[in-house]
């Protein structure tokens, strides 16, 4: 099975990609999701619709199809030419792309998740199949395309120990904890008994909270995390994850920043948009902020319970138009490219593959064997051992995802 009916290996293969509509995504051509999903399907695009999610990648949730063939999936057309991921990764992980490349568009928050290690996530599929779709973790970092505020990781002791003589309202519903709070134990008796409090209790609890935060608003100014517990409430009355959300660092990134999330760590997204990257995996534990299903035991019982605000990366300049974002994961990293008017960049052939999405824009992509027109929407993916040019005669922004260079290069194993 080849694209431009010659060797596949050094030409570049253009995607029609998948969408997905979870109803905390922006709604019509709000979303930027849908109108990527517009420019690279060509669909009609439904004013009242959530769009969340675009995906470039072979998993079975979302797959990706390869323009060129009779709606042959780009993950059939690699069994068919499993040369193009290159020695390195067919033998690590077999005959698959081990990476998934999203673009996000968040309207309202995401739910409280972590996401399972390899372990876990093992005996979740074969106790749940329906539910946990595939057996790998799923690692992932955020890149911020605007404004992108996220709940990540818990606070840190200091401040624990500050929301608990502050917020009458939590201490009511948890009772008194003895002990230090720099102990995990107390943080994680603190956090499972608020996830499993009973949704009667959490109702009246956060009413009196919600009331008692209006009426200060009147005589003082809330801090960010008080007025995201009242944005929070009315996008989910009545549930758990309001109260927990003051137990989360609250982030904000700036566009260019980079958040990564490894297993096991809590997390919602909270609004904006942003390219995300993943070990290939669609599982999620959930346990707030959500009407799916919520796996509260699951979810407290496997969290890692670190405190403190996590790293945010800013990417490492690899030319004056790319920058480098690099998690500890094995399984990917991200190239960042904006191009101004008339500008050419080079990425350099790596013995492994590529996929590229087209954020806005338009230019030209040039291998030894192919040139592919692209602009906003254009998804591609790019074969190991090739060398990609491209330029633009405007303006384009692209993200380049790929097997970490580490893992490529056979340096030192990561997480």
């Amino acid at each position: 099975m080849e694209v431009n009916g010659d060797n596949p290996e050094k030409h570049l293969v253009k995607l029609k990609c998948s969408v997905q509509n979870y109803d905390w995504g922006r709604i019509g051509y709000d979303s930027r999701v849908a109108r990527l999903f517009e420019r690279n399907c060509g669909g009609q695009i439904e004013e009242n619709k959530h769009y969340a999610e675009f995906w470039i990648g072979t998993h079975v949730s979302g797959p990706s199809f390869v323009e060129e063939t009779d709606n042959v999936s780009l993950k059939n057309w690699i069994l068919q030419n499993p040369n193009v991921l290159g020695d390195v990764v067919v033998q690590k992980w077999g005959r698959d792309l081990p990476f998934l490349l999203k673009v996000l568009s968040v309207g309202r928050s995401l739910s409280i998740q972590a996401h399972p290690d390899k372990e876990l996530a093992e005996i979740l599929h074969k106790l749940q199949p329906n539910m946990y779709k595939d057996a790998n973790h799923k690692p992932e970092m955020a890149l911020a395309l605007t404004e992108f505020e996220a709940l990540c990781g818990f606070i840190s002791s200091e401040e624990l120990d500050l929301v608990l003589k502050s917020v009458p309202e939590i201490n009511e519903v948890i009772g008194n904890e003895n002990g230090d709070v720099k102990e995990d134990p107390v943080l994680w008796s603190i956090f499972t008994k608020l996830m499993s409090i009973d949704r009667e209790t959490i109702s009246t609890t956060l009413s009196r909270l919600i009331t008692r935060l209006n009426m200060e608003k009147e005589i003082r100014q809330l801090s960010s995390k008080e007025e995201l517990v009242l944005k929070l409430e009315k996008q989910y009355p009545n549930d758990v994850g309001v109260l927990a959300a003051l137990l989360f660092n609250h982030l904000k990134l700036n566009p260019g920043e980079a958040l990564y999330i490894g297993a096991n760590e809590p997390h919602a997204y909270l609004t904006g948009e942003c390219v995300e990257c993943m070990a290939a995996s669609d599982n999620v534990v959930r346990a707030g902020l959500t009407p799916k299903y919520m796996d509260v035991k699951i979810l407290c019982s496997m969290l890692t319970y670190n405190q403190g605000l996590p790293e945010i990366l800013k990417g490492v300049p690899l030319n004056p138009y790319t920058r480098r974002y690099t998690p500890p994961f094995e399984e990917f990293e991200v190239d960042r490219c904006v191009l101004t008017k008339g500008a050419t960049v080079v990425f350099p052939a790596v013995p492994g593959p590529a996929v590229f999405a087209v954020i806005s824009g338009e230019g030209s992509m040039l291998t030894s064997s192919s040139e592919e027109s692209v602009s906003e929407g254009s998804a591609l993916f790019a074969p190991a051992g090739t060398e990609v040019c491209v330029s633009t005669e405007s303006k384009v922004e692209l993200y380049r995802a790929g097997v970490n260079n580490k893992v490529l290069m056979n340096t030192t194993p990561m997480i």
